[in-house]
This record gives structure tokens, C-alpha cells and sequence, in this order.
């Protein structure tokens, strides 16, 4: 049985989540709640889209996918060289300050890279961790394989900003 609202609950839940983990801020949540709970039509990639939540319950059809691309991924690797991967250390006390990362000297971290945008994505301390935002970039970011545009990153990760590769640190 499907109860009235239990949609717009599930897409607060995502919200909340997201601001729990400092993808959004507080008045981005406000915003978004709002149009969750008050619009007649609610578009749930506008509000949620943009946010990559590492969820312990996804189904049995987002993991049997994820594990087709890794054994592709696996399998390519045996047949072509490794593409280099450089070291992205970041400060994960808490008096770290955001980071540019693009092609212009004048971000924090510059990268040679040609698919590599002049502003490509912006790193936000966050209560310990670390939030990537993409800034629009033409080649787009990503996060372990999956493109993003919001996303929290973790020791291990890796991270694609056009063709250059990263592993964060």
C-alpha cells in the first residue's frame, strides 16, 4: 500500500540527510523543503539531483550496476595501461579553507589538463570533511566512476575533474 505523501517524506529525507553531511547549507534546505512541501508539482531531480548521498540502502538494480561497471572497469584495466593518478592532499583539520581547483593560475590547486575547466570545482571544509562542488564545468566532475555535482569525499576516493584523476588524501 502506498501511503499520501510518502514521496515528498523520502525527498525530505534526502534534504536532511544532505544538510547532516554539509552538502547544503541551512538555507538551501529551508528552500528546498519548502518546494518539497508546498509546490503541486515537485520535480525531484531540481531539489535532489544535484546531491550524491552515499546510501547503505540503494537497490538491487543501482548495486548490479555499479558492479557491471567495476568488472568492465576491471577488465579494461587488464588490457590498457593505468592512467596516472596524482595525490590530492587535503587538510582535514578544522581550520582547512576552500579550495579552486581549475586550469588558471589563480585557483588553489592548478591542474595542466587541457579537459580540465579555468574553474573547474570548489572544495568546502566541512565539520572534518570535505564537500566538492562542481562550478558548471564543461567536462564534469566525478566521484569513484559516478559523475556528481555535490559530493563529500572520504580518504580513497577517486576523483576524475575532466581527464585528470585524482585520489584524495
Amino acid at each position: 500500500m502506498v501511503f499520501p505523501g510518502r514521496s515528498r517524506d523520502r525527498l525530505a529525507q534526502r534534504l536532511n540527510a544532505a544538510y547532516a553531511v554539509g552538502l547544503i547549507s541551512h538555507t538551501t534546505l529551508a528552500f528546498r523543503l519548502d518546494e518539497v512541501y508546498r509546490g503541486t508539482l515537485v520535480d525531484p531531480e531540481l531539489l535532489i539531483g544535484d546531491l550524491y548521498l552515499r546510501d547503505a540502502q540503494r537497490g538491487l538494480h543501482e548495486r548490479a550496476s555499479q558492479l557491471k561497471t567495476t568488472v568492465a572497469g576491471r577488465l579494461g584495466a587488464l588490457f590498457e595501461p593505468e592512467a596516472p593518478e596524482t595525490l590530492l592532499a587535503l587538510d582535514w583539520s578544522a581550520a582547512a579553507r576552500e579550495l579552486f581547483i581549475g586550469r588558471s593560475s589563480g585557483c588553489d590547486v592548478m591542474l595542466t589538463d587541457t579537459s580540465v575547466s579555468r574553474r573547474h570545482a570548489r572544495l568546502i571544509p566541512r565539520d572534518g570533511a570535505w564537500v566538492l562542488h562542481d562550478l558548471s564545468s564543461t567536462n564534469g566532475s566525478y566521484l569513484n566512476g559516478r559523475r556528481v555535482s555535490r559530493c563529500q569525499l572520504r580518504p580513497g576516493d577517486r576523483v576524475a575533474l575532466g581527464e585528470a584523476l585524482l585520489r584524495v588524501d
